[in-house]
């Protein structure tokens, strides 16, 4: 007989309501055969946890034992001689072995110029995005640091910053990045190498040129110049309390002399690296932006332009340096450092995944920094 009531009366106490067929056959999901073996696998190995934890016991137990007889083994008496000989090789080779230098700020400041954000095409933005990172890694790493500004930064460089990299950058030390444009940059950039030791200490190439000549030599008002290939000076050396402006361009000379043409009207100083003085390129003396920072940071640790040259130039550019009178060397040809520049878009897939220890910061390059977040499983740090 069908059910009609809400409930049943068995031995005189309401019982509850069957389930109805149609509530008993529901299906069942099935697993795919890849599924299954998966599951097999992880039940295999859930299984045997406690079978490796024994073996793990009992290797570590005989390596014990192995090290335990080692040392109760007869070692034959050395005589005082042998000891004071032994004793003073381990000093010298404590003596040679290379301390861990600590990075020293210095007072120079270089500036991007990011103010050509309308002038670029996407993929562009996103390799100009690249060189800046890299910049800030080749100067956080850098024995000798400069004061680190990323300048008109807004637009499309802003959000990319803000959403692909995670806002990464704003745990990033020694690097600011302002809206304002390279004047202002510059101004402030003034301010903060005059701020006593937050400013830095004259170190590496200024301290070697400080002492050939009188104490005081540097003044603490140095110059503000705007590194272009198209300037008709050249640079001859870095100065201290100084701020060099760098054009954050990738255009593929689309454009050019544009950043001459920019810091003209501002009536700015200009200037050119020496390039043409040290080295024959085979192809055009303009450079990505990282390798002009990494260049300058060569030349505060070295204080000589050719090997800061061979040091970061691209191999690809055809370097060949010259000898002292202006002769080409061909034993001496460009760095394979960095072969392959960020002046391409995706030229690379340079993978600049490292974790910053001041900032602890992530640095994804492009295309890692897309597919993971399209995936959805972009780790933390």
């Amino acid at each position: 007989m069908p059910y009609t009531t809400q409930s049943l009366v068995v031995d005189g106490e309401a019982g509850a309501v069957p389930p109805s067929n149609a509530a008993q056959e529901e299906p069942v999901p099935t697993l795919s055969k890849n599924k299954l073996k998966k599951l097999r696998r992880d039940q295999a190995w859930e299984e045997g946890r406690e079978k490796r934890k024994e073996r793990r016991k009992i290797k570590n137990k005989e390596r014990k034992e192995r090290k335990r007889a080692a040392a109760d083994k007869d070692v034959p008496s050395e005589s005082p001689q042998a000891k004071r000989k032994a004793e003073d090789g381990a000093e010298s080779q404590a003596a040679k072995k290379p301390k861990h230098s600590k990075n020293i700020q210095l007072p120079i400041s270089f500036v991007i110029d990011c103010g050509f954000d309308d002038l670029m095409s996407d993929g562009e933005r996103k390799s100009l995005a690249s060189q800046i990172t890299r910049s800030y890694s080749d100067n956080h790493r850098a024995l000798f640091r400069s004061c680190l500004v990323v300048s008109s930064f807004g637009g499309y460089l802003k959000d990319r910053y803000d959403t692909v990299l995670s806002g990464n950058h704003r745990s990033w030390k020694g690097i600011r990045f302002l809206e304002g444009d390279f004047e202002e940059a510059a101004r402030q950039a003034d301010e903060l190498m005059k701020g006593g030791d937050l400013g830095g200490k004259l170190a590496g190439a200024f301290e070697q040129r400080e002492s050939t000549q009188p104490a005081g030599t540097y003044p603490e008002s140095g110059e503000v110049v705007y590194l272009t290939s198209d300037s008709p000076d050249t640079l001859t050396e870095l100065k201290p309390y100084s701020t060099y402006i760098i054009g954050g361009i990738v255009d593929k000379n689309r454009h050019k002399g544009i950043c001459y043409k920019r810091a003209m009207d501002r009536g700015m100083e200009t200037a050119k690296l020496p390039i043409g003085d040290y080295m024959k390129m085979a192809s055009r003396f303009v450079l990505a932006t990282n390798h002009v920072v990494e260049i300058m940071l060569r030349w505060l640790e070295l204080g000589d332009w050719a090997k800061a040259f061979l040091q970061v130039i691209p191999k690809r550019k055809g370097g060949t340096l010259r000898n002292s009178d202006g002769i080409l060397n061909e034993s001496s040809t460009a760095s394979t450092h960095d072969e392959e520049a960020y002046d391409e878009p995706f030229e690379r897939d340079h993978t600049e995944r490292e974790t910053v220890e001041a900032g602890r910061s992530e640095i994804l390059d492009d295309k890692t920094a897309t597919k993971a977040i399209e995936a959805g499983k972009q780790q933390p740090p």
